[in-house]
């Protein structure tokens, strides 16, 4: 921008003095001293010799050194450093608009590309209509399929109301129904709760009567029966081996331990899934601690030990006094 309203003043002579060259010189030694000398004095570069003023001198020097040898050489400078610089530009960069598309000048290959979007827009529209009706077909297909399906269910279910009606028809004639149990009193109330509709009672019932349980009661019945199970190996396991323990006891024990740890982590597991599906808050467990249970353990084991070691003396006394 600053240079670019810029007249040279210097002479040609000058000029050449300037850029370190001779009259007579080639194009591409006036461009090399040009660099050479912008890297040089140019103000943004990280040279020591760095100069605004000296730069603008050398770029002075360069245009009057270039006006020189095109008016020698009878061409414009303009056109000679445009044609010199485009093939050195990147090839690809000729394609980095449009998309792509077209051939030729910018002018050329604007107009190509609106052919194009156009072309492109078109096949979009069709193809979408294509679509569009292809679903609507389709759709009405699937919707009459599934009216057939349906009146054929529609029909079936009120065949066999009608086949049950009549049946409970016939009976009633023949007096299938006289001999029934509770003929003639009221009906019992469906709950206790004024706050269960007769259906839902109804179905529970049903599920009650033919074995069901929901999943968090079995998930409790399970657990309970396992700590149960875990409590009274544990106290066998300690009864099986000796008091005081040995060295080997004790390690045996340990194990034990470690054992049942494990078993109370996978219980726990179970625990969780519980209070997951459980629909009553207060119904909700804890986990098991296991050091809590193995303090339950030996307490167990002391209790049941006192009480052979009573029944033993007991049954001394019983011999000594016969």
């Amino acid at each position: 921008r600053m240079l670019s309203g810029y007249k040279p003043k210097n002479d040609v002579r000058d000029s050449y003095k300037i850029l370190e060259l001779e009259e007579g010189c080639s194009l591409d030694d006036v461009r090399n001293s040009y660099r050479n000398l912008a890297k040089k004095y140019h103000p943004d570069s990280s040279s020591g010799m760095a100069d605004s003023r000296a730069f603008i001198r050398v770029e002075e020097a360069y245009r009057v050194v270039l006006n020189d040898l095109a008016a020698k050489q009878k061409l414009d400078p303009g056109e000679e450093e445009e044609d010199q610089f485009k093939s050195k530009s990147l090839q690809h960069r000729h394609y980095l608009s449009f998309e792509g598309v077209g051939i030729g000048t910018p002018s050329q290959r604007e107009k190509q590309y609106m052919q194009f979007r156009v072309d492109r827009a078109t096949e979009q529209v069709l193809e979408y209509r294509q679509q569009r009706l292809e679903s609507l077909y389709a759709g009405s297909d699937l919707s009459r399929a599934k009216e057939v399906r349906q009146s054929k269910k529609v029909k079936i279910t009120q065949a066999v109301e009608r086949l049950v009606e009549d049946l409970i028809q016939e009976s009633m004639a023949k007096g299938d129904f006289d001999n029934l149990s509770g003929k003639g009193k009221p009906l019992q109330k469906f709950s206790d709760s004024p706050h269960i509709d007769p259906m839902t009672h109804n179905l529970n019932r049903i599920l009650i009567d033919n074995g069901y349980q929901p999943e968090w009661i079995l998930l409790q019945k399970e657990i309970r029966e396992t700590i149960e199970r875990l409590r009274k190996s544990i106290v066998a396991s300690r009864r099986k081996l000796g008091e005081p323990m040995t060295l080997s006891e004790q390690k045996q024990w340990g194990r034990i331990c470690e054992q049942f740890a494990e078993d109370i982590g996978k219980l726990n597991k179970r625990v969780d899934n519980f209070n997951l599906v459980v629909p009553i808050l207060s119904r909700q467990m804890v986990h098991f601690s296991t050091d809590k249970e193995i303090l339950r353990a030996r307490k167990t084991y002391e209790a049941v030990m006192e009480k052979v070691s009573d029944s033993d003396t007991k049954e001394n006394e019983g011999e000594e006094g016969k």
